[in-house]
């Protein structure tokens, strides 16, 4: 299922230039082509973390500062970075995607989401289930996922995984720490699911995603 937005799915029509209006702050629940497409073009800080470009010829997804230029009508918009891995396609090694800031597109709009995604990244779902974290927010499970469907376009599952990913590229990228410790300080219960979901992330081991020392 593609939840992208693309040229011809603009949501709400939005006028004045990306940096002075941030419509998509105070809009998290839309994403307007022509203002992403203006702000990764133009390499806009204001809108890292905001959300990430998907390059359909590629299959790569990167972040609105990201050198990388490619033509508008090949590219579609996602509001997290979750949402475009469910879709398909793979972080980019050069942006690197898992640096990017929290977006305060949508951590002011949900307080509940914004709690979750705290609970999540502080490691709520990497032993505990959706319905446990749902108990701790004092919501039902079906609606904390509506929520995360709303406001960041994916499950509170698949943003857990994809969290889990992102800490271990940063620690692969950041430390000398070996593979089997960073499998298990990135919140994976075991080396062989730590494999398999790099794998389906990058097309690649995690041995072959270590950067080399500086």
């Amino acid at each position: 299922m593609e939840t992208g937005v693309q040229p011809q799915t603009s949501a709400s029509t939005v006028t004045g230039s990306p940096a002075s209006v941030h419509p998509l702050r105070r809009h998290a629940g839309d994403l307007d082509f022509a203002v992403c497409d203006r702000a990764r073009l133009s390499r806009d800080r204001a809108f890292d973390g905001v959300f990430f470009t998907a390059v359909r010829t590629t299959g790569i997804y990167c972040r609105p500062v990201c050198p990388a230029q490619p033509k508008s009508r090949n590219v579609r918009f996602y509001r997290s970075a979750a949402a475009a891995e469910a879709d398909g396609f793979r972080p980019c090694l050069r942006c690197r995607p898992e640096t990017a800031p929290f977006s305060p597109a949508w951590n002011g709009t949900a307080a509940t989401v914004a709690r979750a995604v705290r609970l999540i990244e502080a490691g709520a779902l990497d032993r505990g289930s959706a319905e446990t974290l749902a108990a701790a927010l004092g919501i039902g499970a079906r609606h904390l996922t509506r929520l995360f469907r709303q406001h960041l376009h994916a499950t509170p599952v698949r943003v857990a995984r994809t969290m889990r990913v992102q800490r271990a590229k940063r620690l692969l990228d950041e430390t000398d720490i070996p593979i089997t410790d960073i499998a298990l300080r990135a919140g994976f219960s075991s080396i062989r699911n730590f494999n398999l979901a790099f794998a389906q992330a990058y097309g690649r081991p995690p041995s072959a995603i270590r950067r080399r020392p500086r």
